[in-house]
């Protein structure tokens, strides 16, 4: 699929970024910078977020979004914007273009999640759904372009978009001049062209880290020339891009200074972290930027480093999972999976030694027909809680010490 931006002016400057700046100044949030005394402690560095998840569409999309519509000429805006996007390009250019009177069309595919078809429509976007995937959907958003008389605005590879996103980083060193290095997510690179853009400009020697989902390594590999599978499932679908841009990759080459993947366990740990230390939600592409510092201390350790926190739109269910499995991998949520035998009070007995451990029991999930074990066995899994991992490693060499069977169900 071609991704790239239509012929326009391919380069990007820092004062094309300034100049966005005052064009969308007033209309998007000049969000907080503030420094996580915990975070850095975590991490050894010191670590300043950006809360874009506070934007009013809970993202920095609409910075770029805005920028590109507020640079149409009268006739073009008369008629229209169109884009293929199931996330925050969507909801920027939507709730920007009803309050600029500019009509929005956003096709999406038909299997995205009806949530975010009625968020686009809530403000202001008409959501066209067509095909199964997002290339099916993107296709036919440049056949209605040309059908229509509508004006294409890219997610991400078009100068006039990286443009606004930019502005981020105008800020952020502006409000942290001594930050002497930034850690911004890529997917289509929009974000990283911008941003690497200004903080060159501003701090030529300061440090610019982009980070990948391992799921989605696209820019890695257009970057470093390597051949990583690209696809998957991942938590961070902001940044799930299969074909970066083609003038964001040109920028970023020359701007970076690398390029690291972060793991989805990474990824579900940062988002759970800023919930629990900065009390702030974060989707997976918006937590990137901290899951990369907690999975690579070496590149960051003594550094003062900025992390655009750029979006907070991620499912309620979904976040209440990270949250437990969270849980799980620090030791304080268990399953257990204990071998009895199928006589009055065996289980009693289990939960006597629980009892003496303080663990406390949540769900118990009791087999007798569907196991491997003789007709006289049953298997037990027991779902409990923990101070932290010690007291459950105690409770476990307890049970074994009593000639229970014991496995504890991993996380993947």
């Amino acid at each position: 699929m071609n991704m790239q931006a239509h012929p326009i002016e391919q380069s990007l400057t820092i004062d094309d970024i300034r100049a966005a700046a005052v064009r969308i100044e007033g209309a998007v949030i000049n969000t907080a910078m503030d420094y996580s005394r915990t975070l850095s402690a975590i991490t050894g560095a010191d670590i300043w977020l950006k809360f874009e998840n506070l934007q009013f569409t809970a993202a920095y999309k609409e910075r770029g979004a805005l920028n590109a519509m507020l640079l149409m000429d009268g006739d073009k805006a008369k008629r229209g914007v169109i884009a293929a996007s199931a996330g925050n390009h969507a909801q920027g250019l939507s709730y920007h273009g009803k309050r600029l009177g500019i009509p929005v069309t956003i096709v999406m595919p038909r299997t995205t999640p009806v949530v975010k078809v009625q968020q686009t429509e809530a403000v202001g976007g008409t959501v066209v759904l067509h095909g199964e995937t997002f290339d099916d959907a993107y296709a036919h958003a440049r056949e209605l372009e040309g059908e229509l008389g509508l004006t294409f605005v890219h997610p991400f590879d078009d100068p006039h978009v990286a443009a606004g996103q930019g502005t981020v980083a105008l800020e952020m060193l502006a409000q942290v001049p001594e930050l002497d290095m930034l850690v911004i997510p890529i997917g289509g690179g929009g974000l990283a062209t911008g941003m690497g853009t200004a903080a060159r400009a501003i701090k030529p020697g300061i440090g610019l880290i982009g980070v990948e989902a391992q799921l989605f390594p696209s820019m890695y590999n257009r970057l470093k020339s390597a051949d990583l599978p690209c696809g998957g499932d991942t938590l961070a679908e902001g940044i799930a891009v299969k074909e970066p841009g083609v003038f964001t990759s040109r920028m970023l080459k020359g701007l970076l200074d690398d390029v690291v993947l972060v793991s989805e366990a990474s990824l579900e740990g940062a988002v759970s972290l800023l919930l629990q230390i900065e009390k702030t939600v974060a989707e997976g592409a918006g937590a990137a930027g901290l899951a990369a510092v907690l999975a690579y201390p070496q590149l960051f350790k003594g550094r003062k480093v900025g992390i655009p926190i750029c979006g907070g739109n991620i499912d309620t269910r979904l976040l209440a999972n990270v949250l437990l499995r969270d849980l799980a991998r620090s030791g304080r949520l268990a399953r257990l999976r204990l071998t009895l035998q199928d006589r009055p009070g065996a289980l009693f007995k289990v939960m006597r030694e629980f009892d003496a451990h303080n663990v406390n029991i949540i769900e118990i999930y009791h087999q007798r027909i569907f196991t491997h074990l003789p007709a006289k066995g049953l298997t037990a899994d027991i779902e409990c809680e923990a101070r932290d991992k010690e007291q459950l490693d105690g409770l476990v060499a307890s049970l074994r010490a009593s000639g229970y069977e014991v496995d504890q169900v991993e996380l993947g």
